[in-house]
């Protein structure tokens, strides 16, 4: 008598490619791969189930280090064959992983519409506000008076929000994390997977070589608490030390 599979228990070794991590050391993209390789196989979803599909940037090199499936597509149209693989595979769960450059800049267009038709696909945008790989031009997301190598002067435009564009869209399930907020970003990551329709999920991330902490005023544990919202279901939007603020 047959009794059928056998359930798998993976680990995040599991998850690990073996590939040399090429990434800066303290780069926030690290933690981030940490956070993954730690919570998808939480999810029991067996690997090559998984597909993970970037574009161009420090980012995009996320694909080399997951034990999935895995594109490194051509700059900014990681969207686009994310939903062609979900619309002829949709048995598959698909990430996307994107940086502020590559999924505002050239990708802005593809981004807004993968969001927009709520095709079964998770985004993840890591937002350093700063192209890193081509070493330290302005991006979409840089600040206004950003002094960069594109931007000696300070740049004069407003920056990009990427949740604004979301929701601008009607995505379906918009999150915001820090690369270093690891139990929160495992949260948000387990609630993207679970969700049925388009997801973005904003990392805030630091780029230790050419915007070093440009999220520091939440990351900095003596001040966070005053500028960081953590949103519970049902329970008040609340902060600062005490929760003395709403």
């Amino acid at each position: 008598m047959n009794p059928g599979p056998v359930a798998v228990t993976l680990t995040r070794k599991d998850f690990a490619s073996g590939q040399d991590v090429r990434w800066c050391p303290g780069c926030g993209n690290n933690a981030i791969l940490a956070q993954m390789q730690k919570t998808l196989p939480e999810l029991g979803i067996p690997r090559e189930n998984i597909v993970i599909i970037s574009g161009i940037g420090c980012s995009s090199r996320f694909p080399y280090y997951m034990n999935t499936y895995g594109i490194h597509s051509i700059h900014g149209r990681a969207p686009t064959l994310a939903m062609g693989l979900k619309v002829a595979r949709p048995e598959l769960q698909v990430w996307v992983v994107t940086g502020d450059g590559d999924g505002l800049a050239i990708g802005g267009n593809h981004l807004m519409h993968a969001l927009r038709r709520n095709i079964d696909i998770n985004i993840l945008l890591f937002n350093n506000r700063i192209y890193g790989l081509t070493k330290g031009q302005y991006s979409p997301t840089s600040g206004i008076g950003a002094i960069t190598s594109s931007s000696p002067d300070g740049s004069i435009e407003n920056p990009v929000n990427p949740v604004g564009i979301a929701i601008g869209a009607e995505a379906s399930f918009i999150a915001r994390t820090v690369d270093v907020f690891q139990k929160h970003m495992s949260g948000v990551l387990r609630r993207s997977a679970d969700h049925r329709g388009a997801a973005l999920v904003e990392i805030a991330q630091n780029c230790i070589i050419f915007n070093d902490a440009t999220w520091g005023y939440m990351t900095d544990p003596d001040n966070r608490l005053d500028h960081v919202l953590y949103l519970e279901h049902g329970k008040p939007m609340r902060f600062g030390k005490q929760g003395e603020f709403r």
